[in-house]
């Protein structure tokens, strides 16, 4: 199935439909005018990208003069709402993000990110796509514990695999747990629980920050 292409970067939101091994991708493009860079943003496992998070980031972003892109996975695009198997997202996630670098956002400097699920694919995929910083919210360090009693199985192997400046902001409440950060890592605790919707304006003043002094 052909994608379709977008010729210009321009402040209205363009949507762009990608072919990629595990079906077509659907991709929300905005434009920062003459853009610094590009924040590539993918959804949780259940969610979209109108996750109000993905959104107040994407404000941002354009506000700090990157152009964003929200990428909806190919299984959502296909109207489910369980999540593929995650080598099926790194291979989508992936192939929208080579499309975008080969055509829609060439020469740009890319950050990569995503909420939950959508962090954990672009951690696992940040070297191979380019990608110079990675922005994670509300990463999933371990499932919610329903016990305090015996071991918890952690993805901070996950963020640590990541040598890239990152960004994680978490919400204080959050089930998953909070990660750890690192030399490269800096690690943000604002007001909620793993939806960050409790406090935007601390969500995207954490990536305003960041973003602002990711190029100097």
């Amino acid at each position: 199935m052909p994608g379709a292409r977008v010729r210009s970067i321009s402040r209205d939101p363009t949507v762009v439909e990608v072919p990629t091994p595990q079906g077509p991708a659907r991709v929300h493009l905005c434009g920062a005018g003459e853009p610094r860079g590009v924040v590539v943003l993918g959804h949780g496992a259940s969610g979209g990208v109108a996750a109000r998070d993905l959104v107040r980031v994407s404000e941002v972003a354009l506000e700090t003069g990157f152009s964003s892109a929200l990428v909806e996975q190919p299984y959502r695009v296909a109207g489910r709402r369980s999540p593929a198997p995650a080598p099926r997202l790194d291979e989508a996630w992936t192939a929208v993000l080579a499309r975008l670098r080969a055509v829609d956002l060439r020469g740009l400097p890319m950050v990569v990110g995503g909420r939950s699920a959508g962090a954990r694919v672009a951690c696992r995929t940040a070297v191979d796509c380019g990608a110079i910083g990675v922005l994670c919210l509300a990463f999933p360090l371990h499932a919610p514990r329903r016990s305090t009693s015996g071991p918890v199985t952690t993805r901070q192997a996950e963020l640590d695999a990541v040598a890239l400046p990152t960004l994680v902001v978490q919400g204080a409440g959050d089930p998953f747990g909070v990660p750890e950060a690192s030399a490269t890592r800096k690690v943000v605790i604002v007001p909620g629980n793993h939806s960050l919707t409790a406090d935007l304006d601390a969500v995207g003043q954490a990536v305003r920050e960041w973003l602002s002094g990711l190029l100097g």
